[in-house]
């Protein structure tokens, strides 16, 4: 099942890259007539911020709570085009290096594009799995990350390679989506979802358990959000109007959450 969740995900932001813009961090390339929805934060007001690196897949801006410091060495987890790197570009300078890892061979090939046109020396984009990140281990300052973690299947993996990237005192902040209360049947099932973010998100306990296992301490939510997702698009979903009343009605939620931890 992960693979296979793995597969679709790749395949997802691979249109998302050759279709020339994004759908948000909603039901990407599902074939919906209604796409018109986003997670997504604006960076219009944002340095260093590039819009050809934007695909509107994100839930949040995680830069804003890392931290980031003048001469740190910052590692974007799920960089696709480039996006947050070169916003944390800006702030470590010169003498910062900035590091992001992507799975999706699609994305890498636009964020070098988009760095070449940029002509910064300090950014380096690699191909690979957050579940095996291809550093090595007390070598990052500050990490981040936007709406990403939802699509790695063992999150639990995934930030125990966080922390052992890190260096010791090291922190990150990661926006992220999870839930609070049980989604209709539909939309935990769906595959498109699950590439949107939403579907593989874990309950908001469950979530920063998953960090504290891996050893984080001081961990703080940043920021809460609650995600409200249009009825139409919810419809393609639910089996019928009457479990998306139940849903709206109830106290379950969808939630971008920012949230910062440390080594």
């Amino acid at each position: 099942m992960s693979k296979k969740i793995i597969d679709h995900v790749k395949e997802a932001y691979t249109k998302v890259v050759n279709s020339g813009a994004g759908c948000g961090c909603g039901p990407t390339g599902s074939g919906l007539s209604t796409q018109d929805w986003s997670l997504n934060e604006s960076y219009s007001q944002v340095a260093g911020y590039e819009a050809d690196a934007d695909y509107a897949l994100g839930c949040g801006i995680p830069t804003n709570d890392a931290k980031i410091k003048e001469g740190d060495t910052v590692l974007d987890l799920g960089s696709g085009a480039g996006n947050d790197v070169f916003v944390a570009r800006q702030i470590v300078g010169e003498s910062g290096h900035v590091i992001g890892v992507d799975m999706t061979q699609a994305m890498i090939d636009k964020a070098n594009e988009n760095k070449q046109k940029l002509g910064y020396t300090n950014v380096d984009f690699v191909l690979g799995e957050i579940e095996n990140l291809p550093l090595k281990d007390n070598c990052i300052d500050v990490s981040v990350s936007n709406c990403v973690l939802n699509l790695v299947p063992d999150k639990k993996k995934a930030y125990e390679e966080v922390y052992r990237v890190l260096k010791p005192g090291g922190h990150f902040n990661m926006s992220d989506i999870v839930l609070r209360g049980i989604l209709p049947k539909g939309i935990m099932e769906a595959a498109e979802m699950y590439a949107g973010c939403i579907s593989g998100a874990l309950q908001q306990e469950d979530y920063i358990q998953a960090i504290k296992d891996a050893g984080f301490k001081n961990i703080t939510i940043t920021k809460e959000r609650i995600i409200n997702i249009p009825d139409d698009v919810l419809m393609s979903y639910v089996c019928c109007p009457e479990e998306l009343e139940a849903f709206k009605a109830s106290d379950n939620n969808i939630v971008s959450l920012g949230v910062y931890a440390e080594k």
